[in-house]
């Protein structure tokens, strides 16, 4: 029999906020966290604005040295668990290391790290180039890292399937516990790739907005003037634990996972495929393994990316699996305030959805000022919503035809 699974703790490094009140806080404010990049010298870039995280001190949760030798991904997931750990109230010296396991998530790994020793391998030669270049460059490595600070010995891997990763990582560790494999699962995303050759590779697929004169203004999903996504960073991580677990040590308890429904759309390395067929199913899924009527459902977090393909193929994959009832939802994109955190997007957005949940208010997609005939649905503009949310899902698509949605439940 499968075990039930819930989420006990939740942390967040994002543009809008590093920590989980500061993140909410935005979100239902509308608080945009877009704005100039300030990383790098972007004066001649043809994009010079992002969702960068702001005042992060990787010291308050590593020692300097420790930090060193981490790529700003890895520091902001170590970060985030321990967060997460904190908030749900874990001690994991009462835990059994081995019943504890780790499957975290990015779309592109130490991309900094990356780009900086190839610097120093050109300016001055392979005999500098750090020791610790492929250890901090390496996807996997937020995972590790966790499982080493932290000595939890249970399953441990990194998903990467672009946009759609931390929403994988969540639902692979949500299958984990279901399984009875574990106990407690430390999941979600972290990404930091905010980098010149980032932010110019996705200037040169013409994916970006390139509103440097407004970047407050620039993400806007569903609205019909949206010309592009904007990069963001940071990480979500959450704690997830067996219903039994959480239980008998007395857990808060956000929300329940019940649905993880995945697809890909077979169609193209970019593109959403116009019909919306398997972005659908992948809901339909979702809602089937957690016993959902589509008519239960309250309100759907959006992958929402501000681009013109994406949020118009959303929209008719909602009303594909919905039906009729896809007009009397809610439906928003928390991307209009964090820009696009890539392989982070799925897992701080299954934060928002759960804290939707608990709380009781839905944020808005800010930025949505004329309303675009194909994007014709809810999508909360513009002013958080008090409303109460017993069914939610949280839809995650990404390059390469990747979709994943998680639905939750109020417990």
């Amino acid at each position: 029999m499968l075990k039930r699974v819930v989420i006990t703790g939740v942390g967040v490094i994002t543009p809008v906020g590093n920590n989980k009140e500061e993140f909410w806080q935005s979100l239902v404010q509308g608080r945009s966290g877009i704005g100039p990049i300030t990383r790098f010298d972007a004066s001649q870039m043809p994009v010079r604005f992002a969702g960068e995280v702001k005042g992060f001190d990787p010291e308050l949760y590593m020692d300097r040295r420790e930090a060193k030798r981490m790529d700003r991904f890895s520091q902001y997931a170590l970060a985030c668990t321990r967060m997460a750990l904190e908030d749900a109230g874990l001690d994991l010296k009462e835990v059994d290391p081995y019943q504890v396991g780790v499957i975290l998530a990015t779309g592109i790994g130490g991309m900094e790290t990356l780009e900086e020793q190839h610097r120093v391998l050109l300016e001055k030669g392979p005999n500098r180039v750090s020791a610790f270049f492929v250890p901090m460059m390496i996807a996997n490595m937020a995972a590790g890292q966790i499982s080493i600070h932290l000595g939890v010995k249970g399953v441990n891997f990194t998903v990467i399937s672009a946009c759609a990763s931390g929403a994988n990582a969540i639902g692979e560790a949500f299958r984990v516990l279901q399984r009875g494999q574990a106990e407690v699962m430390i999941t979600g995303g972290s990404e930091a790739s905010i980098t010149p050759l980032a932010v110019a590779g996705f200037a040169s697929m013409k994916a970006l907005s390139t509103r440097n004169e407004d970047p407050l203004r620039a993400s806007r999903p569903f609205d019909r003037q949206r010309d592009g996504f904007v990069l963001g960073e940071g990480a979500g991580v959450l704690i997830l634990e067996t219903l039994e677990h959480a239980q008998k040590r007395g857990a808060p308890i956000y929300a329940e996972i019940v649905g993880y429904g995945c697809t890909a759309e077979a169609y193209h390395m970019t593109a959403p495929a116009p019909d919306g067929e398997s972005a659908a199913r992948a809901i339909s899924l979702a809602l089937e393994e957690g016993g959902i009527a589509p008519q239960e459902v309250d309100y759907i977090n959006a992958h929402g990316t501000s681009t013109l393909l994406n949020d118009r193929q959303e929209t008719l994959c909602i009303k594909k699996a919905l039906g009729p009832h896809a007009y009397k939802l809610a439906i928003s994109s928390i991307k209009s305030m964090t820009g696009h955190l890539l392989g982070a997007a799925g897992a701080v957005e299954c934060i928002a959805t759960a804290l939707t949940i608990k709380r009781g208010i839905i944020p808005p997609t800010i930025n949505y000022e004329e309303p675009d005939p194909e994007c014709d649905l809810d999508y909360v503009p513009n002013q958080a919503r008090r409303a109460e949310v017993k069914v939610a899902l949280s839809n995650s698509f990404g390059f390469g035809g990747h979709n994943v949605v998680l639905a939750l439940r109020a417990f």
